[in-house]
């Protein structure tokens, strides 16, 4: 405990209301003898990885650089980087092969581009001598193994952690107004009006994560496309930015568009929550992430007012076997990661030492409470009791747990596997959205444009491997 207290580098009142022996590690013996068994072999090794710069990746940081090398004798260097930085880290890392980082923070869209670079843990799995006493690789979500960690049954990486949407709406607004929380599409502009036209400027009837050229508004818009019943691609890799449903769809989110603050167009995901915190809004699709932040009295005027739901119903949902390149509808779109050992580092054993020990269920649900809830991608942790007890209106809060793992099991969307997907996305869809929502362009040519962007990408680039 006492070594645990000094090396604590967040200030306590990130740790929420729970005891500090809530967040000591729980390894058993056979857990400690093999890190320290690994650690005779390789001791004064440093393994190098980067990740996104996100509150579940400090916490999994603090843990390990506390804890990691006092057991094991490995070193540990850990960046912290935005996500447009990261890939652009790992491009070059790998088309050089330069083996700067021995592991990779892998979004699920960077997977196809990435596929040949990383060495896939199915192999290191079946090696029992170098296996985490108790990892129990089965016990990570099924849907999360499938979705963020591998391409076309081929097991890339190991899931590290599952932003996802769901919908959060202000209880005492809604209460106010004699509005239900809404289960519907149409409900939920419904509610979006109904706020609006009574309340606004001072409370807005929703906001979205509208930043222009920013991936968040392709996410914002992957919502209303697959809740709608369309796709980016359909069948034979044709974009289906032509349909009727991707037209409904963007006509729907510009009516959203009528209930938000006039600065939606310039704010992220960060920004759209920051503005729901600030009690801007009654209702808003954001990260499940970012729920524990309307629960902080640091950040929050709405602390104990907002509450957690499922999104949305679609009104349709196109079939995965009716879509390309893996795609995955469902109006929760997910934004998870994996940690992937990379083909060129020179340190293959002890990078997966530390990714079996980084991902272990005791290190999770610690780095969890820690980092505001988007690190648990196994089954068995939303079952701990240290989850449960802080599922109640405190900094760090897990009331929100249920519903993210409703989201994830059953109403999960995931992107296309592309390769360069990422540069679609970004460089043409963002910036055409971006035209869209700040009324440089209208619906039909947006959509035109987009048709146009991805029909020229697949020619170029091909689909996923």
């Amino acid at each position: 405990m006492a070594g645990l207290g000094a090396g604590l580098s967040m200030p306590l009142r990130a740790f929420g209301q729970l005891s500090l022996s809530s967040y000591v590690s729980r390894m058993t013996e056979d857990q400690r003898r093999f890190l320290g068994e690994a650690g005779r072999r390789y001791s004064g090794t440093t393994l190098r990885l980067i990740t996104e710069d996100t509150p579940p990746s400090r916490a999994y940081r603090d843990i390990a650089l506390r804890e990691f090398p006092a057991l094991t004798g490995i070193g540990v260097s850990w960046e912290l980087l935005p996500l447009d930085r990261i890939i652009a880290n790992i491009v070059q890392d790998s088309s050089s092969k330069s083996g700067r980082y021995d592991l990779y923070y892998l979004d699920h869209s960077w997977l196809a581009s990435m596929a040949d670079h990383v060495y896939s843990p199915a192999r290191l799995l079946m090696h029992p001598d170098i296996a985490y006493p108790g990892f129990d690789f089965p016990d990570f979500i099924d849907t999360l193994v499938e979705n963020v960690a591998s391409l076309d049954g081929r097991l890339l990486g190991i899931p590290f952690d599952i932003p996802i949407l769901i919908m959060v709406y202000r209880k005492d607004v809604l209460e106010e107004l004699g509005l239900k929380p809404p289960s519907t599409l149409p409900e939920y502009l419904h509610v979006a009006r109904a706020v609006q036209e009574s309340m606004a400027p001072r409370v807005f009837g929703t906001v979205g994560q509208w930043k222009a050229g920013h991936y968040a508004l392709v996410c914002d818009m992957s919502a209303w496309l697959w809740g709608h019943g369309g796709s980016f691609f359909r069948n034979n890799s044709i974009p289906g930015f032509l349909d009727v449903e991707a037209a409904e769809a963007l006509h729907y989110m510009l009516e959203l568009g009528t209930c938000m603050p006039p600065g939606a167009t310039a704010w992220d995901w960060d920004g759209q929550a920051r503005c729901f915190a600030q009690g801007n809004a009654a209702i808003a699709i954001v990260w499940s992430e970012h729920f524990p932040m309307f629960d902080d009295p640091a950040v929050s005027s709405i602390v104990g007012l907002a509450e957690p739901a499922p999104c949305p119903r679609e009104i349709a949902l196109r079939p995965p076997s009716q879509t390309s390149f893996g795609e995955k509808p469902g109006i929760s779109h997910q934004g998870g990661s994996c940690l992937a050992i990379s083909r060129y580092g020179r340190n293959l054993i002890p990078a997966w030492v530390f990714l079996q020990w980084l991902t272990s269920k005791d290190v999770s649900v610690r780095a969890s409470l820690l980092g505001g809830g988007a690190s648990l991608v196994r089954n068995c942790c939303y079952l701990d009791q240290r989850i449960e007890e802080q599922k109640r209106v405190v900094p760090g809060t897990t009331r929100h747990y249920d519903v993210t793992l409703d989201a994830i099991r059953n109403r999960l969307g995931s992107g296309p596997n592309l390769r360069n997907w990422h540069t679609l996305a970004e460089r043409s869809f963002a910036v055409e959205l971006g035209r869209l929502v700040t009324g440089q362009q209208d619906v039909m040519q947006t959509l035109r444009a987009m048709q146009t962007a991805a029909s020229a990408h697949v020619s170029k680039f091909g689909g996923s491997v």
